[in-house]
């Protein structure tokens, strides 16, 4: 994407199967890659908590990436649009590496995308990914991560988030 796109314009590219994903001024959708899975969530607070990159270990796994790219939001400002029924439920984890709460995860059983997690440690909200949001240049205004965590677990050829207020460990 073009750094120089007009960022106050959605931009929905082809990315997976589903193609009605929408963002209004306050709202927005996150897709499953398969488009089994829609949600709807805020974009802006109160219902929007947080938007972060974590580095630790726990995150590399469950994403299979080196970073997870994340947003914290309230459950009474989270919907399910459809496929609710298609989430499977991995978890809850004992114990995660990092954080010490336990941790569920929520993926589409049709193409394991990872809609979201819940912790323990953050009671009435969902850890949703980035990624799933269909609206790209939520990725870059709205939802920019502003905080990144476990920087002393970041790989060193990966810079950190331009901005972002920094934490040796947990920000949460």
């Amino acid at each position: 994407m073009s750094t120089s796109a007009d960022k106050s314009k959605g931009y929905f590219p082809l990315a997976g199967q589903a193609e009605d994903g929408w963002s209004k001024e306050d709202e927005a959708t996150a897709t499953c890659f398969c488009g089994a899975v829609q949600l709807a969530f805020p974009t802006k607070a109160p219902g929007l908590v947080a938007t972060f990159v974590c580095n630790c270990s726990d995150c590399r796994k469950i994403t299979a990436s080196m970073i997870a790219s994340n947003f914290t939001v309230l459950d009474s400002h989270l919907t399910h649009i459809r496929g609710q029924s298609n989430l499977t439920k991995f978890g809850p984890q004992a114990k995660t590496v990092a954080s010490h709460n336990s941790m569920s995860n929520h993926f589409c059983k049709t193409c394991g995308t990872l809609m979201y997690r819940v912790s323990s440690g953050m009671p009435g909200k969902s850890i949703l990914r980035i990624g799933t949001i269909d609206d790209f240049h939520l990725q870059e205004t709205k939802l920019r991560p502003t905080i990144e965590q476990f920087v002393k677990e970041r790989v060193a050829w990966l810079g950190g988030v331009e901005g972002a207020e920094k934490f040796e460990g947990s920000a949460f």
